[in-house]
């Protein structure tokens, strides 16, 4: 079992040896390390980066040596991975697509977290909008998504559903979204993600969901795992979900394709 998306303190997780100590603890075979990482000049992604320490970009080749001291310890026996989550939006992409070629990770995850400036995890963006409002912020989620798979920037698209996080939005996809997105994922290089980051959660939410999934293997369509932990104690809870999750459902995961 390998966890291809996790935080540490490079961006809004834990210490990063706390993180890597407690997936040894739980019985991982790998662990990636793919902190927040965005490059935006726009006012809005410029804020939050600042906030929210997103600026992998500045820190990567420090927290390079950091993971290399980790590989040199006898103590630590799994893989540790040199990763990146990268926010996307189609209109930073030559600037996405420069920084990936010089820092050179040894794989990325793409995320879509922004319609028209507002991120769909905020359930307040979206108070007091109409049902056709919601359904335009849904579309323009799922045409930012297709077209980051399109430019396969990225080996992996990471949680594919976001809107099901966020009530205002809950429930807003379609059919004809999930097979937009299945079509585009069948024809390009880049890898979907279950991810369990709010498996645990009272709202017991997988990405995607069980329909977007039933669809996703209709196209045949390979997935990868991930945890999404930013703290220690959710690793190992969130992989044995994981674990129960694939088993039930007949899936044999795929490593991100730059890690092949």
């Amino acid at each position: 079992m390998h966890d291809f998306h996790t935080h540490t303190n490079y961006s809004d997780g834990s210490v990063l040896e706390r993180m890597v100590t407690a997936a040894d603890t739980a019985g991982l075979e790998g662990i990636g390390l793919t902190d927040h990482c965005t490059i935006s000049a726009r006012e809005r992604p410029a804020t939050a980066r600042s906030v929210y320490g997103f600026n992998l970009d500045l820190t990567y080749e420090r927290r390079r040596r950091a993971i290399e001291a980790l590989r040199e310890r006898a103590d630590i026996t799994l893989e540790i991975y040199d990763g990146v989550e990268m926010d996307y939006d189609p209109r930073d992409e030559r600037a996405i697509r420069e920084f990936l070629a010089e820092a050179e990770f040894e794989y990325t995850l793409g995320s879509v977290h922004t319609v028209d400036g507002l991120n769909v995890q905020v359930p307040g963006n979206f108070t007091g909008m109409s049902g056709a409002a919601l359904d335009a912020i849904a579309d323009d989620y799922f045409d930012a998504l297709v077209t980051m798979i399109d430019a396969e920037l990225f080996d992996v698209a990471a949680h594919l559903d976001l809107l099901e996080r966020t009530p205002p939005l809950r429930g807003r996809a379609t059919r004809d979204h999930y097979e937009r997105v299945a079509r585009a994922l069948a024809d390009s290089r880049t890898v979907p993600e279950i991810n369990a980051g709010r498996a645990t959660a009272a709202t017991t939410i997988v990405h995607p969901d069980e329909s977007f999934l039933e669809v996703l293997r209709e196209y045949d369509v390979a997935v990868t795992v991930g945890t999404d932990s930013h703290r220690p104690a959710e690793i190992g809870e969130r992989t044995d979900f994981l674990e129960t999750y694939l088993e039930t459902r007949d899936l044999e995961p795929v490593y991100p394709p730059s890690l092949e």
